[in-house]
């Protein structure tokens, strides 16, 4: 079967969007599933949070969406067993320049997703967008199968999510018919405040079963483990924010199966 491609987004900055990506990437790759997360961000921090050090990022998703690498070219093996990653270079920032005439500016991540000359040897891709609704985030929603969206527990998180909701309605209208949306998930959750709790409830009111059960907490760990250049999963499994992203990966199993269903 073809991977199912999930664009995890968010134009909004600080909201979690690469701590999700490369954490529910690693627990997918940790319960057996085959994993690849291509990093669509030219500051590269997916890259970098799963080890990979800029002079090894020889051949990079600008690459890819140049046309000069394929998929295969570029994805690499990271510290994490079944996960692979394609990695991002500052060489992105110029990648609206260099293709914005071109007729198929928008699929051309599709194109190496989803290439058939080969079968994939992933059953799950995850790409990590800019915090901007640019052409690299449509190229990421052009190519994917569903979108995740991570949005933070404070104030203004309506706001941003329905700017992204009429993004991804007109991906849909105009350019893919198939995108869903795959899930909200909430992270930097702390239960003491009054606050996050009045988020949440207000974002499951407006979004029912979009909204994950899971709930993504606001932890040390998570925040420090970039820094060693490992997802949390790595660097302390035990922690609560380790245990939330494996209790999200299950969860994104059991919609996926549903969406297939469907």
């Amino acid at each position: 079967m073809s991977p199912r491609i999930i664009t995890v987004a968010n134009q909004k900055g600080g909201v979690g969007k690469t701590t999700t990506a490369i954490n529910l990437a690693t627990s997918l790759a940790a319960i057996g599933e085959k994993v690849l997360v291509v990093d669509l961000d030219p500051q590269g921090n997916a890259s970098t949070g799963l080890g990979i050090d800029r002079q090894e990022r020889l051949v990079s998703s600008y690459d890819v969406l140049t046309g000069e690498a394929t998929l295969a070219d570029a994805a690499m093996p990271t510290a994490v067993p079944g996960l692979s990653l394609v990695p991002s270079t500052l060489d992105l920032l110029g990648i609206e320049m260099e293709i914005a005439a071109a007729p198929d500016r928008v699929q051309r991540l599709r194109k190496a997703l989803r290439d058939n000359t080969r079968p994939s040897p992933y059953t799950y891709v995850l790409v990590d967008c800019p915090p901007s609704l640019n052409l690299l985030t449509l190229n990421a929603m052009a190519a994917a199968d569903s979108v995740l969206v991570p949005l933070q527990c404070e104030f203004f998180a309506l706001e941003g999510l329905s700017q992204l909701l009429a993004t991804v309605e007109q991906v849909r209208g105009s350019i893919n018919p198939d995108l869903e949306i795959q899930g909200i998930v909430m992270t930097m959750y702390d239960g003491r405040n009054n606050l996050a709790n009045q988020v949440v409830e207000d974002v499951r009111d407006h979004m029912g079963d979009k909204v994950y059960d899971t709930v993504i907490p606001r932890n040390v760990r998570v925040s420090e483990a970039p820094s060693y250049g490992k997802p949390v999963i790595l660097y302390d499994l035990n922690c609560t924010g380790s245990q939330a992203y494996l209790q999200l990966a299950s969860e994104v199993i059991r919609r996926e199966r549903h969406l297939r269903a469907a």
